[in-house]
C-alpha cells in the first residue's frame, strides 16, 4: 500500500516552534513582521498569500500584504520592494509571481535584501546556497527535504529526479539534494522521453504546474513521489501535477494535494521570517 506523506503534522509541530519564538522576540521588544508584495489576480497566488497571512497572523506574526496593480510598472514595484527594505519594522520581503508582462523580475528580487529574503528570491541567496553558504533557501524546496527527513525517507546515495527547473522549486532543490548526498537529474520541457528518465528515480519530484500530468506511467514500482503542484479546479479545489488516483498503485510513498508540501511550504516561510527578526 502506498504511504501518504502527509505534511500537516510536520508543519503544525513547525508553527508551534515559531509561536514560542515570536513569543520570546516579543518579550524582548521584537514584533517580526512579514510584507507580501502582490501584482497579479491569479487565483493560486490569492490562495497561497491567504494561507500565509492567515498562519502568520495565528503565530504572532505581522502579515502585511502589499497590493498593486496587475499592470504596475517596474519602477512601482522597484520603489514598494525598495522602501520595505528599509523599514527596519519588516523582517521578511516575499515578491509573489507572477508580475506584470515587461518587467526585470530579477531586477526586482535583487532588491531584497539577503537577510529579510525569507524565501530565497534574490540571486544573490541562490548563490550563497549553490555555494553551500548560509542563506535562505526557496521555502517549497526546503519543504520538500523537510518531509523527506520527517517521514525517515534516506537521500543519500539515491536517485533522485526533479520534474521542472523553475527557480523556486526545481533548481534549488537540485542543489539541496545534492548537498544530502543524491545524485540528481532535472527534467524540464526539452527533456526526451521523459517517462523513461522518471522511471529510474527512487525519489521523483514534480513540479511543473501541469494538473495531474504524471500517471502511473512515470513511476518506478515503490518510488517515492512528492507532488508539489497546486492547481486550481474550477469548483475552487486543489489537485497537484500528479493524478495519484493512478500514481497511487504503483508508488511507495506519495505526498497528497493538498495536506503535502504546501503546508510545510508556510510553515518554513514563517520559520525563516522569525530567523530573519532574531538577527535584524
Amino acid at each position: 500500500m502506498t504511504e501518504v506523506l502527509s505534511g500537516k503534522e510536520l508543519a503544525r509541530e513547525i508553527k508551534d516552534e515559531v509561536a514560542d519564538s515570536v513569543k520570546q522576540l516579543q518579550a524582548s521588544g521584537t514584533d517580526p513582521s512579514l510584507s507580501v508584495v502582490v501584482a497579479t489576480a491569479d487565483e493560486t497566488t490569492d490562495f497561497y498569500v491567504r494561507h500565509i497571512t492567515k498562519a502568520a497572523l495565528a503565530a504572532g506574526i505581522k502579515a502585511d500584504v502589499v497590493r498593486l496593480s496587475t499592470t504596475a510598472m517596474e519602477d512601482e514595484l522597484a520603489a514598494t520592494l525598495t522602501k520595505l527594505a528599509g523599514d527596519k519594522s519588516v523582517h521578511g520581503i516575499i515578491l509573489q509571481t507572477p508580475l506584470p508582462t515587461g518587467v526585470d523580475v530579477e531586477r526586482l528580487r535583487s532588491l531584497i535584501p539577503p537577510e529579510k529574503d525569507v524565501d530565497g528570491a534574490n540571486p544573490l541567496s541562490a548563490g550563497r546556497l549553490l555555494c553551500g553558504m548560509e542563506a535562505f533557501a526557496p521555502t517549497t524546496a526546503l519543504a520538500v527535504m523537510a518531509i523527506l527527513d520527517y517521514h525517515d525517507i534516506p537521500v543519500s546515495g539515491t536517485h533522485a529526479v526533479i520534474v521542472g527547473r523553475s527557480l523556486v522549486v526545481g533548481k534549488p532543490l537540485a542543489h539541496l539534494l545534492l548537498a544530502a548526498d543524491a545524485t540528481v537529474t532535472v527534467c524540464h520541457s526539452k527533456t526526451r522521453e521523459l517517462a523513461q528518465v522518471t522511471r529510474k528515480a527512487d525519489i521523483l519530484v514534480v513540479a511543473i504546474g501541469k494538473a495531474q500530468f504524471i500517471t502511473a506511467d512515470y513511476i518506478k514500482p515503490d518510488g517515492i513521489v512528492i507532488d508539489v503542484g497546486t492547481n486550481v479546479h474550477d469548483d475552487g479545489s486543489l489537485v497537484g501535477d500528479v493524478d495519484s488516483q493512478s500514481v497511487h498503485e504503483v508508488a511507495g510513498a506519495l505526498s497528497p494535494v493538498p495536506g503535502g508540501v504546501g503546508p510545510v511550504t508556510t510553515a518554513l516561510l514563517l520559520k525563516q521570517t522569525v530567523e530573519a527578526a532574531k538577527t535584524l
